[in-house]
């Protein structure tokens, strides 16, 4: 298992990424590479699925989600543009049927769950990239995923919503570099660069659910992962270096206050408005 961004770089320099993922993961759990890969294709298909799941009538238990996926959908003329549009979209609409008991793909875990799909399924769609691509994809989210996990944290009651819609979109800007051919290095740099955008992120669920506002932050994880993967694509990095960004996230997370970790007694829900729903449901 990777213990560091920089030991998977090395684990990869005479193949790829996804590959050294790949074959640390059948290493780990003496898997059969064959074995591994019907499992990694079975979530991308999951993934899939839970979006044609999606019903725009359903509604949480709470009220407080449902239906917004598919209003972002039929905006008339988005400012961000259609493929941004469709980005934010599935996001909304994943988080949507998590928060309705849809079935989901954690990835990394279910408050974020809206991420990574959103990103690779329109892309997809609109590069007519194959499944088999597609599947590598989640490879090298998982990797990055997994040093985040050791180095820092992808649990919200940890290390706040930095560490799971803020893992989650380093995990898609990664995926995104290798989607459109670029090296490990580049995608280190696209991580990096995630992290450090929503460095210090609370977690403050309203009412202590996982809608409000979580729903929405993973659209701004997937719209960080897009800009965050243009600009390792145009050269762009990070002056710190992906394992210290990952290291420095993981003690911000850990100095935050509890109010800021998932006990839903800080930041929004605190508010007035935040106290009054958790009081009525």
């Amino acid at each position: 298992m990777f213990g560091s961004v920089e030991a998977m770089l090395s684990a990869s320099a005479d193949k790829p990424l996804w590959r050294a993922v790949l074959e640390d993961d059948c290493q780990d759990r003496d898997a059969d590479p064959a074995a591994s890969l019907a499992r990694m294709g079975r979530l991308w298909q999951a993934m899939k699925e839970s979006l044609e799941e999606y019903d725009p009538a359903r509604r949480s238990a709470s009220g407080l989600s449902g239906g917004q996926g598919a209003r972002m959908a039929d905006l008339a003329d988005p400012i961000c543009g259609s493929f941004v549009q469709e980005v934010a979209s599935v996001a909304l609409k994943l988080g949507e049927h998590n928060a309705c008991m849809g079935r989901i793909v954690a990835a990394p875990t279910a408050g974020a769950c809206g991420v990574l799909p959103a990103v690779l399924i329109p892309l997809q769609r609109r590069e007519g990239l194959s499944d088999e691509t597609m599947v590598e994809c989640l490879y090298v989210s998982a990797g990055f995923g997994q040093v985040i996990a050791q180095r820092a944290s992808i649990s919200g009651a940890e290390g706040g919503c930095q560490a799971e819609v803020g893992s989650a979109s380093a995990m898609a800007a990664a995926a995104l570099i290798h989607a459109r051919g670029g090296p490990g290095a580049r995608m280190a740099a696209a991580c990096a660069m995630a992290l450090q955008n929503v460095m210090g992120l609370v977690c403050d669920p309203v009412a202590g659910l996982v809608e409000c506002p979580c729903v929405k932050r993973n659209v701004m994880g997937a719209v960080n992962a897009l800009t965050c993967a243009d600009m390792a694509l145009a050269g762009l990095s990070s002056p710190i270096p992906c394992d210290e960004v990952i290291d420095a996230m993981g003690a911000v997370g850990r100095s935050l206050p509890s109010a800021l970790r998932e006990t839903g007694q800080g930041g929004l829900a605190a508010t007035p408005a935040g106290r009054r729903i958790a009081q009525g449901r």
